[in-house]
């Protein structure tokens, strides 16, 4: 039925790997993120080991440790070396070592995230580790258990980092929970605070606790043995919330007699026991390993969904069963007697890892056959290939708590594997890889050591022994961290221009290495450097990329690094028989994988091992510019591009499995566009997969498939909609892949010092033609979709909108963040405004369809000021108003919405602000005196309100009534304000002496303003000069004194910032006087006086003495009013002069 094993697993040194279901190892998905586990027997078993976690997906090459002494406890060793790791143990923790008795329970946990702990009676120390070996004295502390009758176990402690990314590691960004067996919880939400915690209680019926393993969004998950979950979620105030994780019909028969009076949570019914619990963060799931089933949840933040159970006793066991004895003759009897124990969960890139134990008793002698059984989740199954890989640890079998073992996976992309007991542990590898690492067990208690707990760290196994603290066991071959195929393809891509003699014999020999030689050994550099000789890698780019020559040294940096990692992003797959004859002869690499995902998951994982290469040889920081897209990009974020591209074409590769006709589609419209032969042996997809740099081709290609089914689908149906849905999730779920692997990463591709001048940066996600993609989606589902469906579907379909437009706009700002430097203030200004508009016109919409949640939300995080005012406005929300002039103070959020009421007239609203923004009110009014007056009034500040008003009176030249009205205000907040009499009275004063010369403006003749087509409500205010014009002016027909005395009245108003001299003004008023009256004979009297009695220019004189004016020094000397211009022929008239020299008699000498 399987394929016979290379060796018998029961004779010494052979091993045995069985793929069960399939022909070939499965080809597994790559879970990933963090995870805690532990391995525990029954709850009378005494518990010998700690809880050991699983490092995270990270695509870092596993690095040595700093100190290499070899280990003393350890047994000789012929593969492995076994290494000190990191720095000595704190104080505390020796100290606690030390104080120990021989039967005292000691336990450690060691936390992919570099925290260690160790339970000691009632105490807990937790310390930073990590491979440096400068201890961090001031990252450890001591807490203290809460009380408990059994003993005290480091897998009932958790941690949750609270820091961001990029944030280095602190006590204060650490919450801690710990649990004793009977169900007592402890929590500090903050470890440096040690006094300050919270407790509660957890019934679980009679159960003891087994595990507390943290999960998502700070929460806890604890188990009891008896497999029964509870979620314990701290809130910001320390409370402790906890609720039953719901449990599926298939994982326990039947309802246990006792029901936690807190919970009600139920007690199974049968003797199923918890072996191992696991957190994968990455895909938010949790699994619990009983002694007869797999159960998995997913977590949400606060919710928890139960997905499955797979039986693992019917599955498994003949497969295990038929891997070890299938061989023997009698395997019929044998395999009814068959005991299996499976104990520990682990997890790598091919899938769940189980460690289980068989043996059969009728054996002689009987021995214990440690297998690693590797599955793949597909989400709701377990798939039905499974890999079983027994390995070369078969110790005699003693008693079942003798088979206890523990297993530690500590690297993600690694099949490398590590099962330990207290005093030893078995290296060996799960079976699937093509090449597996030698097996060997190292034994630790020879000189009495022991081990207290594992995990893993930095990708490599950790070990805390009690004599020598914590080590790590690390293996002699030079493996390359890169893919096995990649490695072969590399070592024969760059052996040519090596074969006949060594690279860097001569300087001379480097003058003439044409650019792709430099390129080749480049990559030959990088090979040594994945086999880890970091040393000679160094000196290969030393000689080959000297930084002391000049520019164009660099520029040729620029260009190989480049190709290198185009060639790592599209290379072909070589290994997969079906490319055999599409690969050209000078392709430089090859991927392992005969799957898409895993080839591309592959290509990632070289490309981020070249990442790291050009920092440790130290060239990353001399990277400049290479032109992309028909501009030059800075290379080191040409670099980012490219694993953002690889993340995309994952996240793609994924969709394309779930919906195969759409992308399928969408790959051949795009492999037309670029003309792409597709070979016989090959898919379409293999080839489009094959060359991720053009993975961005397939946006369009989607927008053109999905209009095309638009068009020819009747609205009516089902997948007219969905389509829409579909298209938007995968544009939306590659552009945040590639968004967040930008983020995430971001310090990965930082340099220490950035040039002063780096070319703008445009990221692929924000191209031209990605823009225009997204704006021609955004019209597809406004216009076509959205008024066509439900209400369910158009919050969906808004939903994805939001995405969409969020990676628009983010990259907008990255590319505003490139330019935001004075040399290009103007390309700023450019992009700003292209921005500015883009942003308006994308999230208005949502405002028009009322989806008033969404538009804030890009609003809030993009400052669309605009969006935010019109949206509080359309509801009338105020208190949100209020909340974004708080939340976007530094950004005048206020001044904003405080123009924006001015320009749309809504000036009601502006003066009506709460008193908490009347501060921010003043200062936006300073600039807008014609309203700050309405608000001083308000705020009951009169007299500035007074000295407001006469301001904007004084600057009133426009409008006649408005100044008018404006002084009388003024006067008014001056009268009502606080003024001292003296002030007050100086104050009133000078408002009514320029009432009192808007007075003559007033009281012009309305003839005068009807001859002139003046109205007082809307004419300008006059100067004095312009008075005086009008009220002697011919068109005043009617004018007699009292016009021309008004004139008179007015010179003393003639500012001496005008340039006209008051005599001669004096002059041509009394001229107009005289020139209105006739002078042409006497009328048959002789008495000059008696004749002119009735003239205005008399009246005018008697109305000048009525007022004590000396007219002597008021008028003009007669001579000089008697040569006037302004007199006409009245200057050449006898008897005018004789008449006005007898009034100048009469007047101005009688007068003296």
């Amino acid at each position: 039925m399987f394929p016979s094993a290379p060796a018998s697993p029961r004779t010494p040194g052979g091993s045995a790997r069985r793929n069960l279901g399939s022909a070939a190892p499965s080809p597994l998905s790559r879970p990933g993120g963090r995870r805690n586990l532990a391995v525990v027997a029954a709850a009378s078993s005494p518990v010998l080991f700690s809880p050991v976690a699983r490092r995270s997906g990270s695509l870092s090459a596993r690095a040595t440790p700093t100190r290499v002494i070899q280990h003393p406890s350890a047994s000789e060793t012929i593969n492995y070396d076994v290494k000190a790791f990191g720095s000595s143990l704190p104080v505390k923790v020796m100290e606690a070592l030390k104080k120990a008795d021989a039967d005292d329970q000691l336990s450690v946990q060691v936390d992919e995230s570099g925290w260690a702990w160790l339970v000691h009676k009632e105490r807990l120390i937790i310390w930073k580790i990590g491979q440096s070996p400068v201890a961090k004295l001031s990252l450890c502390k001591e807490l203290q258990l809460p009380p408990s009758d059994f003993q005290w176990s480091s897998s009932l402690a958790a941690i949750s980092c609270l820091s961001s990314s990029g944030e280095a590691p602190s006590l204060q960004s650490l919450a801690i929970m710990v649990a004793t067996s009977e169900g007592s919880v402890r929590y500090w939400p903050n470890v440096a605070h040690e006094g300050s915690y919270t407790e509660t209680f957890t019934d679980f019926g009679g159960s003891l606790c087994s595990f507390l393993t943290a999960v998502k969004g700070g929460s806890f998950i604890l188990s009891s043995s008896r497999g029964q979950l509870v979620r314990l979620i701290p809130d910001s105030s320390g409370k402790i919330h906890q609720h039953a994780l719901p449990q599926g019909q298939g994982m326990f028969s039947g309802i246990g007699r006792k029901v936690s009076s807190l919970l009600g949570i139920l007690s199974p019914g049968h003797d199923a026991v918890i072996s191992s619990v696991l957190w994968d963060e990455e895909r938010s799931s949790f699994y619990m390993l009983t002694s007869s089933n797999l159960n998995k949840w997913e977590i949400d933040d606060s919710s928890e969904r139960y997905i499955l159970s797979w039986d693992i006793n019917r599955i498994l066991k003949e497969h295990i069963t038929d891997a070890i004895w299938g061989s023997e003759s009698n395997y019929e009897d044998i395999k009814g007697g068959v005991n299996i124990q499976y104990m520990d969960l682990q997890q790598n890139r091919d899938g769940l890892v189980i460690l289980a134990a068989a043996w059969h008793p009728g054996d002689r002698p009987c021995l214990v056959y440690y297998t690693l059984i590797t599955v793949e989740d597909k989400g709701y199954q377990m798939s039905d290939d499974v890999v079983v890989e027994v390995t070369q640890y078969n110790p005699s079998f003693e008693s079942e708590e003798e088979v206890l073992c523990c297993l530690v996976v500590p690297d993600y992309f690694s099949h490398a594997a590590y099962l330990y007991k207290e005093d030893e542990v078995f290296a060996c590898s799960t079976g699937t890889g093509r090449i597996s690492l030698p097996q060997e067990k190292i034994i630790f208690g020879i000189q009495g050591d022991s081990i207290l707990g594992a995990g893993s760290c930095t990708s490599l196994p950790i070990f805390f022994t009690k004599k020598s603290g914590l080590i790590t066991i690390l293996s002699r071959e030079n493996i390359s961290v890169l893919p096995e195929d990649l490695e072969d393809s590399l070592s024969s891509s760059v052996a040519a221009p090596r074969s006949e003699s060594p690279a860097f014999d001569t300087t001379g020999r480097l003058e003439i290495i044409a650019q792709e030689d430099k390129t080749k050994l480049l990559k030959a550099a990088f090979l040594q450097y994945c086999r880890k000789d970091i040393v000679n890698a160094q000196s290969m780019v030393v000689e080959l990329f000297p930084s002391s020559v000049d520019l164009d040294s660099d520029a040729e940096l620029d260009r190989a690094v480049t190709q290198i990692s185009v060639d790592l992003m599209d290379d072909y797959p070589a290994s997969d028989p079906r490319w055999a004859e599409s690969v050209p002869e000078a392709a430089g690499f090859s991927t392992t994988s005969l799957i898409l995902l895993h080839q591309l998951e592959d290509k990632a994982k070289a490309h981020s091992f070249f990442i790291e290469f050009l920092h440790q040889v130290g060239v990353f920081e001399r990277l400049g510019s290479f032109p992309v897209r028909g501009m030059p990009m800075a290379t080191r974020l040409l670099l980012c591009e490219h694993a953002e591209k690889l993340a995309a074409a994952v996240v793609l590769k994924n969709h394309h499995s779930r919906l195969p006709d759409l992308v399928n589609a969408a790959i051949l419209i795009a492999l037309n566009k670029r003309e792409c032969d597709i070979p016989p042996s090959l898919t379409p997809a293999d080839v489009f997969f094959r060359e991720v740099s053009q993975i961005d081709s397939i946006f369009e290609c989607l927008l053109e498939e999905e209009e095309q089914i638009l068009k020819d689908m009747p609205i009516e149906s089902i997948e007219w909609a969905q389509i829409v849905v579909n298209v938007n999730n995968i544009i939306k779920d590659m552009l945040q892949a590639a968004c967040q692997y930008r983020q995430s990463r971001a310090s990965l591709y930082k340099t220490g010092e950035l040039p002063e001048r780096e070319p703008e940066y445009i990221p692929w996600t924000a191209s031209s033609g990605l823009r225009t993609a997204i704006i021609r989606q955004h019209g597809i589902i406004l216009k076509m979709v959205y008024p066509q469906v439900d209400s369910n579907l158009r919050s969906v379909v808004a939903e994805q909108l939001v995405a969409l437009l969020d990676c628009f706009l983010d990259g907008y700002v990255s590319q505003l963040k490139s330019v935001d430097r004075p040399a290009d203030q103007e390309r700023y200004s450019n992009v700003e405004m292209e921005y500015v508009q883009k942003r308006s016109e994308l999230l208005s919409p949502l405002l028009s369809l009322g989806q008033y949640q969404m538009a804030a939300a890009l609003a809030e995080k993009y400052c669309d000021f605009d969006i935010l005012v019109q949206m509080c406005e359309q509801t009338d929300n105020q208190a949100r108003l209020q909340r974004y002039m708080s939340q976007f103070a530094d950004q005048n959020f206020s001044d904003f919405l405080f123009r924006w009421y001015l320009e749309k007239g809504k000036r009601g609203k502006l003066l009506s602000q709460p008193i908490a923004q009347h501060g921010q009110l003043a200062s936006f009014l300073q600039a807008h005196e014609h309203l700050s007056w309405l608000h001083e009034i308000n705020s009951q500040d009169l007299q500035k309100a007074h000295r407001t008003l006469q301001t904007l009176a004084n600057m009133e030249t426009r409008y006649f009534a408005k100044k008018k009205t404006l002084l009388g205000l003024s006067k008014l907040a001056a009268l009502a304000s606080d003024f001292s009499e003296d002030i007050l009275q100086e104050k009133i004063e000078e408002i009514s002496e320029q009432e009192r010369f808007l007075l003559h403006q007033e009281t012009l003749p309305e003839q005068l303003l009807a001859e002139k087509q003046l109205n007082l409500n809307d004419m300008p205010v006059l100067s004095a000069s312009q008075l005086i014009d009008m009220y002697i002016c011919d068109e005043n027909r009617r004018a007699n004194e009292y016009d021309f005395k008004k004139a008179l009245d007015l010179l003393e108003y003639i500012d001496e910032e005008e340039e006209v001299d008051v005599n001669d003004l004096k002059l041509k008023i009394l001229c107009k006087a005289l020139r209105r009256d006739g002078w042409s004979c006497s009328d048959g009297k002789d008495d000059p006086i008696e004749v002119s009695k009735d003239s205005i220019f008399v009246k005018i004189l008697q109305k000048l003495l009525k007022e004590g004016v000396q007219l002597s020094e008021y008028l003009p000397e007669l001579k000089d009013l008697l040569q006037a211009n302004e007199l006409g022929d009245l200057k050449y008239n006898g008897y005018f002069m004789f008449v006005l020299k007898a009034n100048y008699e009469l007047y101005v000498q009688g007068q003296a």
